[in-house]
């Protein structure tokens, strides 16, 4: 992929249209897009005229989305990268959505980011109190995961997006030669990185899967052979747990939410092969790898990825400084990176690895008393029997911990699992038992719906 961080002169194209158009010049009558499910494929050129033709369809008037937002939700397939596309030809700024999201959640989105238009029910709906970007180097808005909030929009140049991708591909040594399984959403900050700019600017293919589910994965396998498989560690757990194989796989990728050592050793026994963690954020891209895969078996999340640099702040903060960064505001000069400074504590040891250690702002007090969410849901997780546990303390005058705890066990079981090793005033006052935690559509933990169960 090559380095796009100059400033676009007048008449230029747009940087991703420019790359797309060297990608077309080289793979065009290769494999780009397969959809599992009903077993459709387009080459690239036949990808690039369908995106041409919903554009003269739905913006046939030159400069109508050009410099306005545009959302969409779409599922994974070849008519995702069609709308995407033809997005981008139009000179529209990209707001991918989840397709999980309900009408009423995609509307306010799009007032949120001042949209012009929302694509709903096979067209482009047009919104009031819309604004214009000016900036032609602007071409997407992320949408970050809202497990904690409303998500909130980050709007990336193409320089940016250009960059996250090449440093995840060159670290992960991800080529055309591959078949990426496309099972995470292509619009998420994720599968931007390591699916759909790949796509575009390197001419990676994709198969989009069926369903997440492990023998309909297997089958999307035993047909068409993928390579790289960039999952969530939700589907790793369903996976070591099956009876299915997943040939032709070369290359596992753990990102999205913390991959637990019990998943990673449980996959490496199940498939002798290991799980590789992947760590980022939507303000930065990708962050740090795990290439040999022993970093995970050890609760790590690996190095940084190459053109990322990694500081050690006080207080277990870290600094991210890369071509991908977000950069708020006004846009920084070309060629220089952006800093983003976590919000996860961490520790960046002397070999370079990368440990999350906790989250900053989730240290609570109760009854006069600091206790860390982070700490008391660690305890839950080390417990025999637990999948996975979350901790949240309930707002009011007089606040209490509770937890949501995935477990076969019963909750007298684990509190009383809990008093063997905890004080009495760290252990959550509610605790819910279920079968597994309910996750967004992006496979983290959903602390609005958690709240809910247990407050």
């Amino acid at each position: 992929i090559e380095d796009s961080t100059h400033t676009m002169r007048a008449g230029q194209r747009p940087a991703l249209l420019q790359v797309w158009e060297r990608t077309l010049r080289r793979c065009g009558d290769e494999r780009a897009v397969v959809q599992a499910a009903d077993g459709q494929a387009v080459t690239f050129r036949q990808l690039d005229a369908r995106a041409a033709a919903w554009r003269a369809k739905h913006a046939p008037q030159p400069g109508t989305l050009a410099g306005r937002a545009v959302v969409f939700a779409e599922p994974n397939g070849i008519g995702w990268f069609e709308i995407f596309l033809g997005l981008l030809q139009a000179g529209a700024l990209v707001v991918p959505v989840d397709a999980g999201e309900p009408p009423a959640a995609r509307r306010q989105l799009a007032e949120a980011v001042r949209a012009s238009h929302e694509w709903s029910d096979g067209r482009l709906v047009p919104l009031t109190k819309a604004k214009r970007w000016r900036d032609p180097q602007r071409c997407l808005v992320k949408l970050t995961s809202g497990t904690t909030g409303q998500p909130r929009p980050l709007v990336f140049t193409a320089a940016q997006l250009l960059a996250d991708a090449r440093q995840v591909t060159t670290s992960m040594r991800i080529g055309p030669r591959d078949l990426n399984y496309a099972m995470i959403p292509l619009g998420h900050s994720y599968g931007l990185g390591n699916l759909t700019i790949p796509l575009l600017a390197q001419g990676v293919p994709v198969v989009c899967g069926t369903a997440p589910l492990p023998h309909a994965i297997a089958a999307d396998f035993a047909r068409w052979r993928p390579t790289v498989f960039p999952g969530v560690p939700v589907l790793w757990r369903a996976l070591a747990a099956s009876d299915v194989t997943l040939p032709g796989l070369r290359l596992t990728i753990s990102a999205g939410a913390a991959l637990s050592t019990e998943v990673a050793k449980m996959f490496a026994a199940r498939f002798g092969r290991r799980l590789h963690g992947f760590y980022g954020s939507s303000e930065t891209g990708g962050i740090a790898f795990d290439r040999t895969g022993t970093a995970t078996l050890k609760g790590h999340v690996g190095r940084a990825l190459r053109g990322v640099k990694l500081t050690a702040l006080p207080g277990r903060k870290l600094r991210v400084s890369s071509a991908a960064v977000l950069t708020p505001g006004r846009l920084r000069a070309p060629g220089r990176h952006g800093t983003w400074i976590m919000p996860d504590l961490v520790i960046l040891h002397a070999t370079g690895q990368l440990e999350l250690v906790g989250r900053r702002g989730t240290i609570a007090k109760i009854a006069g008393r600091r206790v860390s969410l982070t700490e008391i849901a660690a305890r839950l997780r080390a417990l025999p029997g637990v999948r996975d546990a979350w901790v949240g303390l309930a707002a009011g005058a007089e606040p209490g911990l509770g937890a949501v705890v995935a477990s076969e066990r019963t909750a007298a079981q684990l509190r009383a699992a809990l008093f063997a090793g905890t004080a009495a005033w760290k252990i959550p006052k509610k605790l819910i038992v279920v079968a597994s935690l309910p996750l967004t559509a992006r496979g983290k933990p959903d602390a609005r719906a958690l709240a809910a169960l247990v407050f």
